[in-house]
Formats: structure tokens, C-alpha cells, sequence
């Protein structure tokens, strides 16, 4: 049986260099742990965000207009309600 922790979005692109699981977590920790930890990959990179907190549909490409980091997306996760979020680091 896979764990939502092994959950896989729908998209079929090649891995990012950071997954931040924030199953389970409510508004606004799953945008707090992404501004905590962008910083650990390498600018042009991807960080990809696990959530099921609803507000993250809207929050995620918000902060990633205001912090100018590149939102490149959201697909549903396959084994478990919520989605994955890919944002590509800038600066």
C-alpha cells in the first residue's frame, strides 16, 4: 500500500530537487515551510510542495508573485486527496 508521503502528482516531469510534505498541515504552515526551505536548493531548481489544506490553491502562486519565484504549476496527487505544487527558485 503507498503512504500518502510516497503520493505521486499526475504530471509526468522529471523530480524536483526538494518535496516539502505539508499533508496535513493547515494554513499558513505549508507557505511557511516552503519560505523556510527554497533556500536549500540551487537557484533554477524546483521545490515541490505536498498539501491537502484547500487555502494552498490560492496561497502558493500568490506567494510565489510576491516573493518573484516562478509558480510552475499544481496537479493532483494520485494516491491521496490534495496536490503538488512546483515552484522553480529564482533568486
Amino acid at each position: 500500500m503507498t503512504s500518502p508521503r510516497d503520493a505521486k502528482p499526475a504530471w509526468a516531469a522529471p523530480g524536483p530537487a526538494l518535496r516539502i510534505d505539508a499533508l496535513g498541515k493547515k494554513c499558513p504552515l505549508p507557505i511557511i515551510m516552503l519560505a523556510q526551505r527554497i533556500g536549500e536548493i540551487p537557484i533554477g531548481t524546483v521545490v515541490e510542495v505536498l498539501a491537502d489544506d484547500p487555502a494552498t490553491k490560492t496561497d502558493v502562486p500568490a506567494w510565489c508573485g510576491l516573493k518573484s519565484h516562478e509558480f510552475l504549476g499544481a496537479a493532483d496527487l494520485a494516491t491521496t486527496s490534495g496536490w503538488a505544487y512546483r515552484v522553480r527558485r529564482s533568486y
